[in-house]
């Protein structure tokens, strides 16, 4: 059977001081009710079996106001680069050296990110630089993990998903999440082995699991706990 998915008319939830989209899905293989924040505190999303209605899914959501507000009052406010700010780059908060004298290019020095241009376009343009960085490095975390697995290298595409850290199409297609980027090396590296082990078992099974544990060349369990503890802040700066 064909699984679908089918979207209620948008409403809105408070919490605390905030009023948030409540977005609804019916999804016919859903066999409860399932209720998350969005990473960057965006929405509430509320997925229910189809025979559920989208009012009594929003009773659900009401219901647990307390829940959510904790989970919201966990996620980074949205704090876009500024000059004489911040960036996230592998593991390290760099500090942005911008100068209207500076060459409008982004360059990672020793210490800092230097640019200049126009600093109303400074966060866009550091995004496009973060973006540069993460395909290089996420193109060369693939090729190591594809070779420990023995395994031709398969198209890498950059994601901006709101979940998932990474995913493996069947078609061999891996995608990781650019914000990755921002984490310690050995936090991108995990997702990127995770996906190469889906190459050779597309599953969860013990086989899967042992082929990610021979594959990744780190402690597996520390990285998924740095995800599980800090995974929301990359989400911050570019949303």
């Amino acid at each position: 059977m064909i699984d679908w998915l089918r979207r209620a008319p948008p409403s809105t939830i408070t919490l605390g001081d905030r009023e948030l989209p409540l977005v609804v899905r019916h999804l016919q293989r859903a066999t409860r009710l399932t209720m998350r924040l969005a990473p960057d505190g965006s929405e509430v999303r509320v997925t229910v079996p189809r025979w559920v209605s989208a009012t009594d899914a929003a009773a659900f959501a009401r219901s647990r106001q307390g829940w959510l507000q904790q989970q919201l009052a966990r996620v980074p406010r949205h704090a876009p680069p500024v000059p004489g700010g911040t960036l996230l780059l592998r593991g390290a908060a760099l500090p942005i050296d911008w100068h209207p004298a500076h060459p409008r290019s982004v360059r990672l020095t020793d210490d800092a990110v230097r640019c200049g241009g126009p600093a109303d376009t400074l966060a866009l343009r550091l995004a496009r630089w973060l973006g540069a960085e993460a395909e290089r490095l996420l193109t060369a975390d693939l090729a190591h993990y594809c070779a420990r697995a023995g395994v031709p290298v398969p198209a890498l595409r950059l994601s901006r998903a709101q979940r998932r850290w990474g995913s493996c199409s069947t078609g061999g297609t891996v995608r990781i999440n650019w914000r990755l980027v921002q984490a310690p090396d050995q936090v991108r590296r995990s997702v990127v082995a995770h996906e190469v082990a889906h190459l050779l078992h597309f599953d969860h099974s013990p086989a899967f699991h042992a082929a990610l544990h021979r594959l990744y060349d780190g402690d597996l369990p520390a990285a998924d706990a740095w995800l599980k503890a800090h995974g929301r802040t990359l989400y911050a700066a570019f949303g």
